[in-house]
C-alpha cells in the first residue's frame, strides 16, 4: 500500500470516528435538548480543558528540552515546541502511533540534532511516559479499587491486558541498551531483507549509519542510568504530562454541572482508559477510545449527558491536536519554503520511498 493510500485511510477513518461521536452526542433520546446543555457548560472548566492539554504539551516540550540540552543540543523551546506538535500530529493520524517518534527525530535532524541523538531523546521519553502512566495507573487502581470493580464489571480485563502491553514497552526497549549484540544481528537482518526488497540503496553504508545511530544510544542510555536525578526528573515530568491530559475528563466532569463522584475517582477511570485503549493499532486508538469512555464513564455522567461529554473531551484531547498540528506543519513548510530548506522527509535516510 503507497503511503498516500495510508495517509488517505487514515483520514478517512478520523472523519467517519468525529462522524460518530457527533452521533453519539446528539442522537441520545435521554437528552432531550443537546444544545441547550452545551449553552449551559460552565466556562471556567472549558477554560481548564484547554488549560490542561496545554499543561500535557509544556511539560512533554520540556522534558524533552532537557533531555536533547543534557545530550549537548540547546535547542529553542520554540523549537522543541514545534518538533514535539508535528510529532503529536504523526502519532494521531498514524495506526498505533507509529509515525511519532520518527518525525520528531526527522525534524531534530533538522534542528541540528544527530538521528542517533534524536533517537535517544525520543526513547527517553518513551521510557519515561509508559512507565508513569503504568504506575500511576496502578496506584489510583489500588486506592479505589471497590469502586473502580464496581464501575467496570467485567471489562476489567481491558485494564488488566492494556497495562501488561504497556508496560511491556520498558523491558523491551532498555533491552536495547543492555543487548546490543542481539540488537545489531537483528538490525543486520533486518537491512539485508531491505536490500533484498531494494527499499535500502546500499547495505553497508546503510548498516554504518545504523550503528552511529545504535553506538549514540547506547552511549546516552547508560549516561542517563548513571544519573538517577536526570531518571527521576523525566518521570515527574511524564507524570505531571499524563495527569494533565488524562485530568482533562475532571474539567469535564465539572463543566457539565456533575456532581456525585469524587474528582479522583473520576481521573482513575481516566487514567485506566488510557491504559486500556492506548495500544489500539488504529489513528488515535480511534473506536476503542470513544467506546471505552462511553462504557467507563455510563454512570459518571449522567442525564444522557455522556455523549457530550465524550464529545468535549475527546476534542480537548484529540481533535485538538490535529487542528494545531496541521496548522504547525503549514507553518513550518512555509517556513522552510521562504527560507529555501527541504521539509524532512517521511523516509530515514538511505532507504527509498515505498
Amino acid at each position: 500500500m503507497s503511503p498516500k493510500m495510508k495517509k488517505a485511510l487514515s483520514a478517512l477513518f478520523i472523519v467517519l470516528s468525529v462522524a460518530a461521536v457527533f452521533c453519539i452526542a446528539f442522537g441520545n433520546t435521554e437528552l432531550t435538548d443537546a444544545w441547550e446543555a452545551l449553552r449551559h457548560l460552565d466556562p471556567g472548566w472549558l477554560v481548564g480543558l484547554v488549560g490542561c492539554w496545554a499543561a500535557f504539551l509544556f511539560f512533554d516540550v520540556l522534558a524533552t528540552w532537557y533531555c536533547l540540552r543534557r545530550q549537548g543540543f540547546p535547542l529553542s523551546l520554540f523549537r522543541v515546541l514545534i518538533i514535539n506538535i508535528i510529532g503529536l500530529y504523526y502519532s494521531n493520524i498514524t495506526p498505533g502511533a507509529s509515525g511519532g517518534q520518527p518525525m520528531q527525530v526527522n525534524y531534530m535532524r533538522k534542528a541540528g540534532v544527530p538521528v542517533g541523538n534524536g533517537t535517544t531523546a525520543v526513547t527517553i521519553r518513551l521510557i519515561a511516559n509508559q512507565f508513569m502512566v503504568c504506575l500511576l495507573s496502578l496506584l489510583f487502581l489500588v486506592f479505589n479499587r471497590s469502586f473502580v470493580y464496581t464501575q467496570l464489571e467485567g471489562a476489567i480485563w481491558f485494564v488488566r491486558v492494556g497495562w501488561l502491553i504497556n508496560f511491556a514497552v520498558v523491558p523491551l526497549v532498555l533491552m536495547a541498551a543492555f543487548c546490543p549484540k542481539l540488537i545489531r544481528k537483528l538490525a543486520g537482518g533486518l537491512i539485508g531483507l531491505l536490500a533484498r526488497l531494494r527499499l535500502v540503496k546500499d547495505r553497508d553504508a546503510f548498516m554504518e549509519k545504523v550503528n552511529g545511530v545504535l553506538d549514540t544510544y547506547y552511549t546516552a542510555i547508560h549516561d542517563l542510568l548513571r544519573s538517577p536525578a536526570q531518571i527521576l526528573l523525566q518521570c515527574l515530568l511524564s507524570g505531571l504530562s499524563m495527569l494533565a491530559l488524562t485530568g482533562a475528563v475532571v474539567f469535564a466532569y465539572y463543566a457539565f454541572g456533575m456532581s456525585g463522584t469524587p474528582w479522583y475517582q473520576v481521573l482513575t477511570l481516566s487514567l485506566l482508559l488510557f491504559v486500556s485503549a492506548s495500544y489500539t493499532p488504529l489513528p488515535g486508538a480511534s473506536g476503542a477510545q470513544e467506546g471505552g469512555f462511553l462504557y467507563y464513564f455510563r454512570n459518571i455522567f449522567t442525564g444522557g449527558t455522556v455523549g457530550l461529554a465524550l464529545l468535549a473531551w475527546r476534542f480537548f484531547t484529540y481533535y485538538i491536536a490535529l487542528f494545531v498540528g496541521v496548522l504547525t506543519l503549514l507553518l513550518e513548510k512555509l517556513t522552510r519554503k521562504r527560507s529555501g530548506e527541504s521539509a524532512p522527509t517521511d523516509n530515514p535516510p538511505g532507504t527509498e520511498a515505498g
